[in-house]
């Protein structure tokens, strides 16, 4: 392997300290130097050399933000100082009792006090050891807590190094949150998909820092408020004013909303002012925290068995209202999932005008036994997403009758599908209106059937026009029809027509993905492809026979039946057919060499030094072998490289056999 220049040793380090830097300019200080894709230029340049020169990686370098193997679970920690909880009050007379306590508690000394907004997040101590992350761990029950520093590694508000010369051992406390825009794209990415939505921006929080994957904890975008820090040895903590300084000195970001009052009337009115102004927030707070500045006076108060006397929470009424339920309408997604949504007579809620929410599923509809003219109490599911709680008994008008659930799709009129594996309802007619668009994207993409120039702005405009219904009516499109579209010349409407035709050579697999068939994505796709190895086979396989294929259980097997046994979708395949689409999976003709593999199933975990993930599938069915990504105890052999995570234990637990890199090509040579 070579070894780096004195330049490339030279422009890693650089590189290293800059996107530090910047993190912290832009988490930090809210002050960035340089836009998002100069950032993220960087961030490529830095990947592409520590790839080349591992040696140069180091624990604390801002590329290991993008997360790493699957973990096989959390150890439990314990805090270095506990993580004590503060006493809640619901009212301005429990804060002036609570002043009372603590002016009794001092005396005549003056006191003053520090408001901070209570973010509605996960709480989290962060342990630097000679001014690196060394350990991020959850409050857990206060002594001791999950160790959770690979996915605290990722949120790039997190300093991986200190700024400064800090003492040899700094731990501090802070609140990993997540923004409600960051709910809304993940809740757009999962309707998409048909799974249920996040409700809060706090229970989803607490359940990405418990997955098992750190990259995709990476891809959620968490952010950490910092806001104190234990007095450890060579940790000098004189007010928490001073304590919020030190803290943005290190490179922490602090929350910028925190106000220091000298009298309890001054507390109240803040936390008043904060009950209206927290809906101009991107993040969920469910209150104040009220402290006393002085760390002397702190430790004058003390604390009793589980709490500071010298701290105290005030949390914030919940914001209900009552509307008129005046209609049930019925939604499809792009997935196919019909959605029950209700709509209301306006009414005011956080801040915003809420006309509509979401019913979710029928199942959630009929338990609530919601009827149309009741009247309903709404809320805000984490301040954004408007949520039918209830509705109101004695108010409910005679006469009202139960909803009835759809048997058929409101936009094509085809008939509906329960879930196998949930509670949705599905339209599984891939010509339905409702999803006809996201369905040619996903169609005409690289992976799938790569028709090139059929991009989001043309498959609107034929969409529109009503020149394409469903996949099949690609192919009866003639140039002149292409022209006639907005900004499609002769020569765009000549390459689009000829990739239209080009993509009729793609093997069944591709066809397969590109039908976007629900739980068969690419390498299910394959698996089907050439085990039936024709279109014909696989829409008259039994459920029974379909199971036999590696990595398809019941649940894809229910799908994969659903969707061939759907009028719309075997008339759709048809039209492929006498269109002239390949509908046959070419399946390559094994030679005569060494078949060791021949019907063992192998899975790979962790990474290999000399194969890429598609090399060694494609190595492994060369050898005769099939590759899956699913472990059980059919398994016969797991590959496993660096940094194998959860997969190795599994196959331990479960007797199959382990390889290494070099004992898979021992075995591949015999």
């Amino acid at each position: 392997m070579p070894k780096p220049t004195k330049s490339e040793r030279e422009r890693t380090a650089f590189l290293q300290a800059d996107l530090e830097r910047h993190n912290r300019l832009y988490y930090g200080e809210a002050n960035p130097e340089i836009t998002d894709l100069e950032f993220d230029a960087l961030i490529n340049e830095l990947i592409d050399l520590e790839t080349r020169f591992p040696e140069l990686r180091t624990p604390d370098s801002p590329t290991q933000r993008v997360g790493g193997a699957p973990t096989a679970g959390f150890e439990t920690v314990k805090h270095t100082v506990p993580m004590l909880s503060i006493d809640n009050t619901f009212s301005a007379d429990e804060l002036r009792k609570f002043d009372e306590r603590v002016r009794k508690g001092l005396g005549d000394e003056a006191v003053s006090y520090v408001v901070e907004l209570k973010i509605d997040g996960v709480s989290m101590s962060l342990r630097y050891e000679d001014g690196v992350l060394s350990r991020a761990a959850t409050r857990g029950d206060g002594i001791e807590g999950d160790d959770v520093t690979t996915n605290v590694r990722t949120i790039r508000g997190v300093p991986l190094r200190l700024e400064g010369k800090p003492p040899a051992l700094v731990e501090v406390r802070g609140e990993v949150y997540m923004t409600n825009a960051e709910l809304v794209r993940l809740n757009l990415e999962r309707e998409a998909e048909g799974l249920p939505l996040y409700a809060n921006p706090r229970n989803t929080t607490a359940g990405t820092l418990k997955l098992l994957d750190s990259k995709a904890v990476a891809k959620r975008n968490l952010n950490i408020f910092v806001y104190d820090m234990p007095p450890l040895e060579g940790v000098e903590v004189v007010s928490h004013r001073a304590t919020l300084e030190q803290l943005k000195a290190y490179g922490f970001p602090t929350n910028p909303d925190v106000t220091f009052c000298d009298s309890m009337q001054d507390v109240i009115e803040t936390c008043e002012a904060w009950v209206e102004k927290r809906n101009d927030l991107d993040y969920e707070i469910d209150g104040m925290v009220i402290k006393v500045d002085s760390a002397a006076q702190r430790e004058e108060l003390g604390f009793t068995s589980k709490a500071p006397r010298w701290a105290i929470a005030y949390k914030f009424p919940a914001q209900v209202s009552a509307t008129r339920l005046n209609g049930i309408t019925v939604q499809v997604g792009k997935s196919g999932a019909l959605t029950p949504v209700a709509e209301l007579d306006p009414v005011q809620l956080a801040g915003t005008t809420v006309k509509r929410a979401s019913l979710y599923n029928f199942d959630d509809l009929a338990k609530k036994d919601l009827r149309i003219g009741d009247m309903v109490r709404v809320q805000k599911a984490g301040e954004i997403i408007p949520q039918v709680i209830d509705f109101i008994k004695e108010e409910r008008p005679k006469g009202t009758r139960k909803f009835k659930i759809p048997t058929k799709c409101p936009d094509c009129d085809e008939p509906v599908h329960h879930d196998p594996d949930g509670v949705f309802l599905r339209c599984l007619n891939i010509a339905c209106p409702a999803q006809l668009k996201e369905r040619l994207e996903h169609y005409a993409s690289r992976k799938a059937m790569d028709i090139e120039g059929l991009g989001p702005a043309v498959i609107e405009q034929l969409v529109d026009s009503g020149l394409v219904k469903d996949p099949a009516d690609l192919y009866t499109l003639e140039q002149e029809q292409l022209e006639a579209l907005e900004r499609m010349g002769a020569k765009s409407a000549a390459n689009l027509v000829a990739g239209i035709e080009k993509s009729k050579e793609r093997p069944l697999s591709r066809v397969l993905h590109g039908l976007n068939i629900r739980h068969v994505g690419g390498r299910t796709g394959e698996l089907l492809a050439e085990h039936f190895v024709t279109i014909e086979n696989l829409m008259d396989a039994s459920q029974e026979s379909l199971v036999e294929v590696s990595d398809v259980g019941d649940v894809v097997a229910a799908s994969i039946r659903d969707f061939f046994d759907t009028p719309h979708n075997v008339e759709l395949i048809d039209r492929f057919r006498r269109y002239g689409l390949t509908l046959v999976e070419d399946v390559p003709e094994l030679g005569d060499g060494p078949r060791p593999l021949d019907g063992k199933t192998v899975v790979v975990t962790g990474t290999l030094e000399n194969y890429t993930r598609e090399s060694i599938q494609a190595r492994i069915k060369e050898l005769g072998g099939k590759p899956s990504s699913s472990l059980s105890k059919k398994t016969d052999y797991l590959v496993a490289g660096e940094k194998a995570g959860s997969k190795l234990a599994k196959a331990e637990s479960l007797g199959v056999a382990v390889l290494s890199e070099m004992e898979f090509e021992t075995l591949a040579q015999e």
